[in-house]
């Protein structure tokens, strides 16, 4: 046999095929496209069903320096506009900073804010910090609101008896309660899109003890805001989660419009400074402003107040490493002229309002003219007055003396209807904290002690107590912390005062425990409870049908 020519075609092939080229190496796999977010964001809307009065005020662009209203916000037109923009992503979630609830208007007040939380489970809201006025009724009524049930004194409310509770997850990793160590609701909420975690982080701010009454919050410890997400951050790491959202009711306060930050300042801007890099988002409340900042490699922002904001929030996830690789953020006034009102909250909202008409229209008297909330230089507005006399003249039986009311206990002008009737509604507008008056004793020193309280630091102007008729003072803008007050400028019925005598004066009970920081407040000797600062309120207006704005001559500032 010819082996040689056995074995040609063999070679020939081998050869062949060592001369042909290498076969073409598969392409790399495409990168995976980004994963789209869509988080819609709301805070402060304080049970705000009806559309508030005044809207929104925004720069006029027509006239530079000026502000213009617009009509925006109420349950009814919020829910379009966040069912319209949630239309926009199927990957979305709905989220808040706190203070949905508590020192709401009439409508949601009467019913215990369990018409609001009906409203916000309808919108969809899936997970929401707990702010302060959360625990305006304590922690077991906050409790309530999540859970359920009938009210524990004044059971099922009409129309819709059974309270099913918040469909809504609420967050509160600084609040902890100090006999288990646990917090009194969950630190965070995991959702995913597209198989890629999002961890979205709520809480409080930790002066939320200075800020309600001491019963709220009994049993409750509310610790470091930084501190505590920061710790978190590892622990959600290892659970494999990248992508973090902080939900948090505090914030800052901008010189810009409702879409920029030029001049931001307050507590958020230390918070995003030592805040973990992690965190790329930072929903904010409190301060009641809308923003849209970048600070410290933040996106930063907050959607004003009472619905008439939603801050609409793309993330960015990349798929592979389940980081946000991109984050911008728009702010859309929900203005009733874009979004009209969603008949589900307008059924939901009528049989309410059908209840609450009676109480809430009933005449309380006439006034003779409107009662603004805006301060004069010194700080003291029409409305402040009113009420500060109106809370003295209901406690003078107690020996009340001399009467002071917080500025953020008023929430409301009073309007002069065309009627010049006052309603029920207006004066609860103004003032829905429903508040017992406690009259106390203090001497000329802590009376003293207590204006100096007023401002916190060098530049604070913000906390200018409103005080009733027959005292007045002067204080200097110019002068160090704690000497603001003009020597002898403190004067009672024309009398400087004199620290070592002894003063009843009245304050709501807010106050009387400390709040606001004024904790000199708790210091005060032989307290009595008076009647609720409402009802002090619409006792005064039958009592003074001819009551309008007075001289704000009470307080002056010298510089």
């Amino acid at each position: 046999m010819n082996v040689r020519r056995l074995l040609t075609p063999f070679v020939v092939a081998l050869l062949a095929a060592c001369a042909a080229p290498p076969p073409t190496a598969p392409p790399p796999p495409a990168p995976a496209a980004p994963i789209q977010v869509e988080v819609l964001a709301i805070n402060d809307f304080h049970g705000n069903l009806k559309p508030p009065l005044g809207g929104i005020r925004i720069q006029d662009r027509e006239h530079p320096g000026r502000l213009r209203a617009v009509a925006a916000g109420g349950a009814e037109h919020l829910a379009t506009a966040i069912a319209q923009l949630r239309a926009k992503n199927p990957n979305h979630i709905v989220v808040a900073a706190g203070d949905l609830i508590g020192a709401s208007p009439l409508l949601s007040a009467l019913f215990h804010d369990e018409p609001t939380v009906r409203a916000l489970n309808l919108m969809g809201l899936e997970v929401s910090a707990v702010g302060n006025h959360e625990f305006d009724k304590g922690a077991a009524e906050l409790l309530r609101m999540q859970r359920g049930g009938c009210h524990p004194t004044q059971g099922c409310n009409p129309p819709q008896p059974v309270f099913p509770g918040a469909a809504w997850h609420y967050l509160a990793a600084t609040t902890v309660v100090k006999a288990t160590g646990q917090t009194l609701f969950p630190p965070y909420y995991i959702k995913k899109f597209q198989g890629v975690p999002v961890a979205f982080i709520g809480l409080t701010l930790k002066d939320t003890p200075l800020m309600v009454v001491p019963a709220g919050v009994e049993g409750l410890e509310f610790r470091d805001e930084v501190e505590t997400v920061n710790a978190l951050v590892p622990e959600l790491k290892r659970q494999g989660v990248e992508a973090m959202v902080l939900l948090i009711h505090q914030g800052g306060t901008p010189t810009g419009d409702y879409n920029e930050c030029p001049g931001i300042h307050g507590p958020t801007v230390d918070i995003a400074q030592r805040l973990d890099p992690a965190v790329a988002v930072i929903v904010s409340g409190h301060t009641h402003r809308a923003y849209n900042c970048r600070i410290a490699g933040h996106l930063v922002t907050s959607a004003d107040k009472y619905g008439t904001v939603v801050t609409e929030i793309d993330l960015r996830l990349d798929p592979r490493t389940g980081r946000i690789i991109g984050d911008e953020a728009t702010n859309v006034i929900v203005d009733d002229a874009s979004f009209g009102k969603d008949p589900a909250q307008t059924a939901l909202i009528a049989p309410y309002e059908q209840l609450a008409v009676a109480q809430a229209r009933r005449v309380v008297g006439p006034i003779a003219g409107a009662l603004s909330r805006e301060t004069s230089p010194g700080g003291e507005s029409p409305l402040g007055q009113v009420l500060a006399d109106a809370q003295l003249e209901a406690t003078r039986d107690a020996g009340a003396r001399i009467a002071f009311m917080n500025p953020g206990g008023i929430r409301a002008a009073v309007a002069r209807p065309a009627d010049g009737l006052v309603r029920y509604e207006d004066l609860f507008a103004a003032q829905p904290f429903y508040n017992n008056l406690v009259t106390m004793t203090l001497s000329g020193t802590q009376l003293l002690q207590l204006l100096e309280q007023q401002w916190g630091g060098e530049g604070d102007h913000g906390r200018v107590l409103m005080v009733s008729r027959g005292f007045s003072y002067r204080w200097d803008a110019t002068r160090p912390a704690g000497s603001h007050v003009v020597p002898g400028s403190a004067m009672l019925d024309g009398v400087a005062i004199d620290p070592a005598a002894n003063y009843r004066v009245t304050v709501n009970a807010f106050m009387a425990s400390g709040g606001d920081g004024f904790s000199v407040l708790r210091q005060g000797r032989e307290r009595r409870t008076g009647m609720m600062d409402v009802d002090a309120l619409e006792l005064y207006v039958r009592r003074h049908p001819d009551l309008g704005p007075g001289l704000l001559d009470r307080i002056q500032r010298v510089n």
